[in-house]
């Protein structure tokens, strides 16, 4: 298996090579890392001598964890590997770089200005989405089988839905966070992108558990993910979301959710009321975490943050504390709405971004005769079950000339349900 390991490393090693210049997908390429790792004994798992990649605010040890900022260039090198990227080392897969995202994993597109864009697989012209833009885009070109990123408002499904590839963000808690710059902590997740459902089980099996650096994490490690791919969808409930969910995108994007839903046998759609207020609460108190977490780079180098950044978390600064009061109220209200919504239904089938990848560049689109914001829209479908801490998969369903993203979404705990209707979209040709 270390042969094997070793040219498997090495190909991966010679695309990235070649295709980085590229995309931009590649922030720090580890190769002399990588090619030791896999000379050494990497086991018989799924996992065993798997090459992968992890988003920027992962720790790495030895390394700065720069989180796709310019202030955090010169930070002292971690002193261990994040949680997560130590248990997949633990498993035999074996790290080949870390992949650029926006600044701080505060934005959608993947645009960043110290760094540049990452531009999405199927046309360099075009973004990649974010914030793990450069997973998904690693993933989508094939250079890695999957590749870490977290989730706070869709920062997992939106770059995977854009990229055409799948993006799982599990159930809150699931996996650790220790080791990442957070976000927004309350409703930070790490997530997977992967060039298949099986990659992404595999993965999660991996990474899932407790960790005493992580309160959020559970007590108990969850049930194996990998063994639902082959159990049955028969018997689960399966809805598709109207209301918000079936407004505010292109035409194609709904055109994708019911040939999703047809494969899968829905047979209601289910209006969950208040998915609107639901964004605005999450990105309100997104931005006053984030203000609280970063207040002395706020305070004392402001002008080094992107400009994007840099605008948001200044109005974030002045916040009055009692709207997070208030959106911290709606969102206990909205998570019983949600609730009482998944007593009738296991799986919810929305879209996962509002329209596919627009120009790099691009800051406005139109959708049904309204010019909106591209940044402040593609989370729109994503952000309600962020907040909740709902596990939710992006599946990249076929369109021209490219993808749509299609998000599922279950109940806490209920991950292995998404695995299930994953693999019958594969199974039947409607997902790649």
């Amino acid at each position: 298996m270390t042969g094997a390991a070793e040219s498997a490393v090495a190909r991966a090693l010679e695309r990235i090579g070649r295709e980085n210049p590229r995309l931009n997908a590649f922030a720090d390429i580890l190769g002399d890392e990588a090619l030791a790792q896999a000379r050494q004994p990497v086991g018989d798992g799924p996992l065993a001598g798997r090459p992968f990649a992890a988003k920027d605010l992962f720790d790495i040890a030895g390394r700065p964890t720069r989180a796709g900022s310019s202030i955090r260039a010169d930070a002292p090198p971690a002193a261990r590997d994040a949680t997560a990227v130590a248990r997949l080392k633990d498993a035999g897969a074996i790290l080949l770089g870390l992949t650029h995202m926006d600044e701080f994993a505060y934005g959608f597109t993947g645009e960043n200005a110290h760094y540049g864009a990452v531009r999405n697989p199927r046309d360099p012209d075009f973004i990649a989405g974010g914030s793990s833009s450069g997973s998904a885009a690693a993933v989508g070109a094939g250079l890695v089988p999957f590749a870490l990123g977290s989730d706070t408002n869709g920062s997992v499904r939106v770059p995977a839905a854009l990229c055409g590839v799948w993006g799982f963000k599990p159930s809150f808690g699931r996996v650790s966070r220790a080791g990442t710059t957070p976000l927004a902590w309350s409703f930070d997740h790490v997530g997977v992108l992967a060039a298949s459902p099986e990659d992404a089980a595999a993965a999660l099996d991996a990474i899932q558990g407790p960790d005493p650096r992580d309160p959020a994490a559970g007590l108990e490690r969850p049930d194996p993910l990998a063994a639902q791919l082959g159990a049955p969808l028969d018997g689960l409930r399966v809805a598709v979301a109207g209301g918000h969910f079936a407004t505010g995108g292109l035409a194609g994007v709904f055109a994708a959710v019911r040939r999703a839903a047809d494969c899968l046998g829905a047979q209601r759609s289910v209006d969950i009321a208040d998915s609107d207020r639901a964004v605005a609460a999450s990105l309100l108190i997104t931005s006053a975490e984030a203000a609280t977490l970063h207040f002395e780079e706020i305070r004392d180098r402001i002008g080094d943050f992107d400009r994007f950044t840099r605008a948001r978390w200044i109005a974030a600064t002045a916040i009055p504390h009692v709207w997070v009061a208030r959106a911290q109220q709606f969102r206990r209200r909205y998570s019983e709405t949600v609730r009482a919504a998944f007593g009738e239904i296991d799986i919810l089938v929305t879209p996962a971004t509002p329209f596919p990848p627009t120009r790099i560049g691009q800051s406005q689109i139109e959708i049904d005769g309204e010019t909106v914001a591209v940044r402040g829209t593609l989370g729109r479908y994503t952000a309600p079950f962020s907040f909740l801490g709902y596990p939710a998969l992006s599946v990249p369903i076929a369109g021209d000339p490219f993808p749509l993203g299609v998000q599922l979404v279950a109940a806490p705990g209920k991950d292995g349900y998404l695995l299930r209707a994953a693999a019958r979209l594969r199974d039947r040709g409607m997902a790649r």
